[in-house]
């Protein structure tokens, strides 16, 4: 067993980097003392240290980047959700932030579309996707961005969403999305209150059977992340395509 020091010098890895590894989990110390928390590593891992190449570091250090930036979006998600817990706990008037229900026809719209089954806290990475898409096809954003909900339910671990960005321009990938009736409500706030929309309008369904849902829900991000500061300042808009009931 060679103690960090002794490890440090027989590789020429200085121990600050090699404590680095150990937090990415590239490198794993043998041993870890139980009373001092040294570090103690084998005559083995001098091997496996030295098949590290500059390529397969940075690959690995990607990696887990990406593992830490998903980690640290979950928390982030789960941070706003308490606060949104934390607000209605404490009476906040949610529906002050909600605009009042209306039926209201969508115009035609044209958009660039990505869609897989994703869990709810791989939303951001589903739009950083297609926004590369847009900027490899030359595709400006002209408008709004939204998400569109698929399959029969809703589930927060394994959901069929579809992201679309209105774009401007022609290429592959680029489709109309037609206009069509919509019932709609507007909610001004975190994300994470967005529920407040969704009842609104799932209240206003029930006190009009007249109207029939028709397609996948929307949420259409009208004043989103990339253009405020404030999650307070966020805008959105909950959509149900209907059709008049039989």
């Amino acid at each position: 067993m060679y103690t960090i020091g002794e490890f440090s010098r027989l590789t020429r890895v200085s121990a600050r980097m090699l404590r680095h590894y150990d937090q990415l989990g590239l490198l794993r110390p043998a041993r870890v003392g139980a009373d001092n928390g040294y570090r103690y590593y084998e005559a083995a891992q001098l091997r496996d240290l030295l098949r590290l190449s500059p390529q397969d570091l940075s690959g690995r250090v990607r990696a887990r980047y990406a593992q830490a930036l998903a980690e640290l979006r979950e928390l982030q998600h789960s941070l706003r959700l308490m606060e949104a817990c934390i607000r209605d706990a404490e009476g906040t008037n949610m529906s002050q932030s909600v605009s009042k229900v209306i039926v209201m026809e969508t115009p035609a719209q044209r958009v660039l579309s990505l869609r897989r089954k994703i869990a709810i806290g791989e939303v951001h990475q589903l739009f950083a996707d297609l926004y590369r898409q847009a900027a490899e096809k030359g595709l400006r954003r002209c408008g709004v961005t939204q998400l569109l909900f698929h399959g029969e339910e809703f589930r927060s671990d394994e959901m069929d969403a579809e992201a679309q960005v209105e774009v401007s321009g022609e290429a592959e990938g680029v489709s109309l999305r037609p206009a069509m009736r919509c019932v709609a409500a507007t909610y001004t706030g975190p994300y994470e209150g967005i529920h407040a929309a969704y009842d609104a309008v799932c209240s206003y369904l029930a006190a009009h059977p007249e109207w029939r849902v028709c397609g996948p829900s929307v949420e259409r991000y009208i004043r989103d992340e990339g253009m405020v500061s404030d999650p307070a300042e966020l805008v959105s808009a909950v959509l149900f395509p209907v059709e008049r009931a039989e």
